[in-house]
C-alpha cells in the first residue's frame, strides 16, 4: 500500500488532483487508515496509469471515468489504441517541428498548411472512443432498435417525451410524493422496455443529464414547462436513493 503523498511523488500527481479523482470516483483509494488517510495498492495505480494516458490524449475526466466503468473495458485493447494514437500524434509533432525548423533556417517558401491537419488522428480517436463507449446498454439497445423505421422511432420519441410532460403536470408537488416516484418508476420501466435494463445506477445518472443544461433540458423544459428538467431530476435522485 502507498499514501497519497508516495503516490503524488512517484507519478507527479498532485495531492490535490487525487483527491479531486477520490471525489468525482475516477479514482478512489483503496482503503483508508484508521486516521482516514487515503492508501492505494497496485490496483489503484494500474487504474491511475490508463487514467493518466487518456488524459495524454486529452479526453475529457468524466468520458474517461464512463471508459474505464464500463463492463467491457478491455485494458490490453485500450493499451493498443492508446499507443496507436500517441504514436499519430508523435508523428504529428514531428512535422510540426521539421516545418518550423524549415521556416526557421529557409524561411516561407509556400504556403503549405498540411502539416497542421489532424484528420486522421481525429478520425482514429473518433472510433476508439465509440468502440469504448459499447456499454452492455448501448449493445443492448442496439439490438432492441436495430429494426425501428423512421415512424417507430418518431413514436418513441414523441412517448419518452409525453412522460416529462407528465412530470410537467406534478411540478407543484413535491418529488418526494408517492405519485411523482410511481412517474419515475414509469420512466425506468419505459426505458428498460424499449432501450436497455435502466438500473438506479443507470436512471441516477440519466437524471443528471436531464438537468444537466444543454439539448436534452430545453426539450424537457419545452414540453413539460420551465423546470420541468430539473424538478424530474430530483424526484429521480429520491428515488435511486
Amino acid at each position: 500500500m502507498m499514501t497519497v503523498n508516495e503516490v503524488s511523488k512517484i507519478t507527479g500527481v498532485s495531492i490535490r488532483t487525487l483527491q479531486y479523482y477520490d471525489t468525482i470516483g475516477l479514482l478512489k483509494p483503496s482503503e483508508y487508515t484508521e486516521s482516514g488517510y487515503r492508501l492505494y495498492d497496485d490496483t489503484a495505480l494500474e487504474r491511475l496509469q490508463q487514467i493518466l494516458l487518456f488524459k495524454e490524449l486529452e479526453f475529457p475526466l468524466k468520458e474517461i471515468k464512463e471508459i474505464i466503468d464500463a463492463p467491457n473495458f478491455d485494458k490490453n485493447q485500450a493499451l493498443e489504441q492508446q499507443i496507436e494514437l500517441l504514436t499519430m500524434k508523435k508523428e504529428h509533432l514531428e512535422n510540426l517541428i521539421n516545418f518550423a525548423r524549415g521556416i526557421k533556417w529557409l524561411g516561407v517558401k509556400r504556403m503549405d498548411f498540411t502539416v497542421f491537419d489532424t484528420k486522421k488522428i481525429d478520425e482514429y480517436s473518433k472510433r476508439a472512443k465509440a468502440q469504448w463507449g459499447k456499454t452492455s446498454a448501448y449493445k443492448e439497445f442496439e439490438e432492441k432498435s436495430k429494426n425501428w423505421t423512421e415512424k417507430d422511432e418518431q413514436n418513441m420519441a414523441n412517448e419518452f417525451m409525453f412522460l416529462f410532460e407528465e412530470f410537467g403536470s406534478m411540478r407543484d408537488l413535491d418529488p418526494s410524493e408517492e405519485k411523482v416516484q410511481l412517474q419515475v418508476k414509469k420512466l425506468q420501466n419505459y426505458i428498460t422496455e424499449h432501450f436497455y435494463n435502466c438500473t438506479n445506477e443507470i436512471l441516477s445518472g440519466l437524471g443528471k443529464m436531464y438537468s444537466g443544461g444543454g439539448e436534452f433540458t430545453e426539450n424537457i423544459d419545452k414540453v413539460g414547462g420551465t423546470g420541468t428538467a430539473e424538478f424530474s431530476a430530483r424526484a429521480i435522485e429520491i428515488y435511486c436513493k
